[in-house]
């Protein structure tokens, strides 16, 4: 009994990096397989929000990107949680859209259960504990805000579970160049104007700052009142117009050397089909 004890003493807490040189040769002997390791996947998003004086205001581009395609132009990363309570998503676009409608559908049900108004803190509390159940695998980075009985409130919860609450928030791959203009200008109280072009500007310092963000900026203006969702609010990076025309007459580049290489095919079967044109 004294020596299971005894094996059991030396297990101490802390990190354990017994793995580490397994992994290393596993690694090794995928690139005799002509195989790699799988690597992180990137995403690029800007997401941003404030509290002003009667509500919230949250901003977000358009761009949908798969590597370096640009798979939607006009994505909408806003999404609808409960009458006075938004929710702006950021990494991957599938995990974003199915965890902000299943969690619409669960403060439905609360709601209907309870017979009072969601809570901006319950429906961040229900986001956090079950993105922390998946343990990051769901990768979808939130800005959740919104206006109940308490007063206005903004969260942001990452992909692991871990939350904050602050009084201005941003996320994605342009949340550098976003906060930058948000440290610069935030002021307590904002009239609504002033946080409208303020999450407008942080949101275009995104876009022009980060190749993962363009298109369009999206506001939701969030009230004791109602929810006023801009949509297309503005463009900061149009597309530029052509200028010079690009054609040469041919034989302007010189033919070096031509080759050409004969296909010779034989009829093995041929079938006639009339279309029926009425």
């Amino acid at each position: 009994m004294a020596n299971i004890l005894k094996s059991y003493d030396t297990l101490t807490g802390g990190f354990c990096f017994e793995n580490s040189r397994r992994n290393a040769v596993l690694e090794s002997s995928l690139s005799e397989f002509g195989c790699k390791a799988p690597s992180a996947r990137k995403t690029g998003t800007t997401i941003a929000g404030i509290v002003y004086k009667d509500g919230v205001v949250l901003g977000a581009d358009t761009r949908a990107t798969d590597d370096m395609v640009v798979a939607d132009k006009n994505c909408m990363k806003i999404h609808y949680i409960a009458p006075k309570i938004y929710c702006c998503g950021a990494g991957v676009a599938a995990d974003a859209e199915i965890t902000t409608q299943l969690m619409a559908s669960n403060v439905e049900l609360h709601v209907l259960n309870t017979g009072r108004p969601p809570l901006v803190a319950m429906v961040t509390r229900q986001l956090k504990q079950m993105l922390f159940r998946y343990q990051g695998h769901v990768g979808s980075s939130l800005i959740v805000g919104g206006v109940d009985v308490n007063g206005a409130h903004l969260y942001s919860v990452y992909p692991h579970g871990s939350y904050d609450k602050l009084p201005f928030v941003t996320m994605g791959s342009g949340a550098a160049a976003a906060v930058s203009v948000f440290e610069d200008r935030f002021k307590p109280n904002m009239e609504l104007e002033k946080a409208k072009q303020l999450v407008r500007d942080a949101i275009t310092a995104g876009i022009l700052c980060d190749l993962g963000s363009g298109s369009n900026v999206d506001l939701c203006v969030i009230t004791e009142a109602g929810v006023e969702y801009l949509r297309g609010y503005d463009t900061p990076a149009m597309k530029g117009k052509r200028e010079g025309h690009y054609r040469y007459e041919p034989g302007t580049t010189a033919v070096l050397t031509k080759t050409v290489t004969p296909f010779h095919l034989d009829m093995v079967d041929e079938s006639v089909q009339i279309m029926n044109t009425e």
